[in-house]
Order: structure tokens, then sequence, then C-alpha cells
């Protein structure tokens, strides 16, 4: 089996179990979000500032990456025309649920961000991709499809992990593994991947997540780190995660 299709089962079991980021929003979070009340994530813990999306009305905005009912709900709810592109069916689901619920159109599509994305060039005003490409092991590809797709003067707000997160035992108290942190090329690593249901997951440096951005083309704007939620990293206010606003000039 691809290691994608193995993702997304995986991450299906944990929207049925109740994972954090298969949540979707309320009605009455849809309401506020439609008067000025809203924020959105990124990252696990800090909110994406409000002026890196402008005016969102009748721009045309792919969540990639993005299902669940979080976030394209509250664009759809600030005047977005809305895609979302997703390779888990019970993320999509709840984007369904949601649009259907409070009555607004978005085009979903169900697909694997390591193919060429279904999208015409320069088809996009803004893609909002939040932490994902950590199930992806390679993402330069993706950043040369995201500018590949955005309009000129268009935005890529993205999250991603960096390696922190990857070399530190499950107690996050010891340097346990070393870098890349490539299951693919480590059967002793898939099979713990495995065991912990975790998925099939990758580190990836600075120069593949900043440097693949600017090897696109991309401009980068703004930038922010991140901490987990929870945890010994956490606590001691390690960052393990980077929040970039990027514009295609």
């Amino acid at each position: 089996m691809d290691y994608q299709d193995i993702n997304a089962r995986t991450i299906d079991g944990w929207v049925e179990g109740g994972w954090e980021w298969g949540k979707s929003i309320s009605h009455e979070e849809y309401v506020k979000a439609q008067g000025g009340e809203w924020d959105v994530q990124l990252t696990p813990v800090k909110m994406v500032p409000h002026r890196w999306f402008g005016d969102l009305k009748g721009k045309k905005l792919l969540g990639l990456a993005s299902g669940g009912g979080q976030q394209m709900p509250i664009f759809a709810a600030l005047g977005a025309e809305c895609t979302v592109f997703d390779y888990s069916e019970k993320q999509l689901d709840n984007e369904r649920e949601v649009a259907e619920r409070e009555g607004y159109q978005i085009r979903i599509i169900r697909g694997d961000m390591t193919k060429p994305l279904p999208f015409e060039d320069e088809e996009f005003d803004l893609i909002f991709h939040p932490v994902s490409n950590c199930y992806v092991e390679e993402v330069r590809p993706i950043w040369k499809e995201c500018f590949r797709i955005l309009k000129r003067g268009g935005y890529l707000i993205s999250g991603t992990s960096h390696y922190m997160d990857y070399i530190v035992d499950s107690e996050e108290k010891t340097i346990a593994y070393s870098l890349p942190f490539n299951p693919l090329k480590d059967p002793k690593l898939m099979k713990e991947l495995m065991d912990g249901d975790e998925g099939v997951q990758f580190s990836h440096s600075l120069e593949e997540q900043i440097g693949g951005q600017l090897e696109a083309g991309f401009r980068l704007m703004e930038l922010y780190e991140d901490t987990n939620s929870e945890g010994r990293l956490f606590e001691m206010g390690i960052p393990s995660y980077l929040a970039m606003l990027s514009r295609k000039e």
C-alpha cells in the first residue's frame, strides 16, 4: 500500500476517534464569523494574524490539505469562494456537513498533494495550507504547484513542522532519532510508527520548508514560530512549528 493511502486511512481513524483537527466548527462559531468575530490556526497554539488574509470577499481560496470543517467555513462566512482539497474522506465529510448545515457552496475534491494538483494555472487568490506536509516525503514539488496555481499577487499561508519533534523520544527528554526522519528508508522506524498509529511522518529541514518556497519563486513576507499544545517541549517553550506568509510577485 502506498504511504499516502496509509495516511489517509490513519487520519480517517483519528477523526472517528475525536481528533482535535477533525472537529468541525459549531453553528454559533459560523454566525460569529459572519459578524467579524473569528480566528483560525495553521499550527497548534497561535492564531493566524487577520492582516495575513485581507478582505476575503469574492476571493478564490484553496484549502490545501485543510479538510475538517474548521477553517473553510470561516472563510466562506467571510465571503471567500472556497475549494478544499484533502485525502481524508472523513475530513471532507465534515466539510460537506457544515456547508449543508450553513447553506454555503464549497468545491470539495479528494486527492493526493504529492501528485500534480488538479487546478488551472493562476486559479486562486489565496492558498491556506495548515500543518500537513509532515506526512509527505518531498515538499519542494508542493511549493512549486502552489506557485503555479496562485495568481500573480496571490498569497500562500502555510503552517509547517520542523525537525525538533522528530529528534526526541516519546517523553521529549532524550535525543533519540537522527535526521532526516524518514520511515520509508528505515523499516524499524516504519514499524514503530505503525504500531503507534501515528501515520507515516517525515522531518523536513528549514531549507526544504523556507528554501523550497523561495526556490519556487515566492517572496517570504512574514513568519512566526509556534510550539506543541502539550508535552515537555511545549512546557519549555521550544518551538517546533513555523507559519509563513508568502507572496507570488
